[in-house]
């Protein structure tokens, strides 16, 4: 048995948000879950070269709002912002519904994104690029545009090899302890010849002191 816990998750409600906002009831529930479901599911591979980082969604009684958040914003938005009233007309379709809402969000340093990191990595084990050399140039572009600490870890046939491994770097601190870190986690697959390799990204952004939420309250 492991020991443990999502670091998203450990924090939910500390210093960290739910990435889906709404309330139901009953069989609403298993209604919304799905259609949460399909809206990322649709979005991770209609946008797979567009820096997709992450999908929030927002419900409230008679509006649904998906909030993307993208490295390339101008990709997704197209010219004179077809692409995204394309994406939303998808979407419209894909759920049944009369009137969906789209915010398109920029990540402004793409280095320092736990999810766009662990994308990156992915993509250079399936090129075929050294997992070594591809998990330190991460870390080094990570720790050059300001994360506190980073830690990178692969785990599968690293390098073709006939008995699966597991290999990881850390530079700087990575408190998965302590509530007010912020750490940024993500999760990635690299579909490489030899079989698939996973990829988990922790970023340490620096701590969330409460003290400063109350003062701007």
């Amino acid at each position: 048995m492991g020991q443990k816990v999502h670091p998203t998750g450990f924090r939910l409600g500390v210093i960290k948000d739910w990435e889906a906002r709404w309330f139901a009831r009953g069989k609403r529930i298993a209604e919304y879950l799905h259609e949460d479901l399909k809206i990322r599911d649709y979005l991770e591979k209609r946008l797979k070269h567009a820096g997709l980082s992450r999908v929030t969604i927002e419900r409230t009684a008679d509006r649904l709002t998906v909030n993307i958040y993208t490295s390339r914003p101008g990709v997704v938005i197209g010219s004179k912002g077809r692409e995204a009233d394309n994406i939303r007309r998808e979407l419209e379709y894909l759920t049944g519904r009369k009137s969906i809402y789209l915010n398109i969000n920029e990540v402004r340093i793409p280095e320092i994104d736990a999810p766009l990191i662990a994308k990156n990595i992915a993509y250079r084990l399936e090129q075929r690029v050294s997992h070594r050399r591809a998990m330190k140039r991460a870390v080094e572009l990570a720790m050059k545009m300001g994360a506190k600490g980073i830690r990178v870890q692969v785990k599968g046939r690293l390098g073709g090899a006939e008995i699966a491994r597991k290999e990881w770097y850390r530079v700087g601190r990575v408190p998965l302890q302590t509530l007010r870190a912020d750490i940024d986690y993500a999760e990635a697959t690299a579909f490489t010849k030899a079989g698939t390799v996973g990829v988990k990204v922790w970023v340490y952004k620096g701590d969330v002191l409460q003290r400063e939420e109350e003062e701007v309250e």
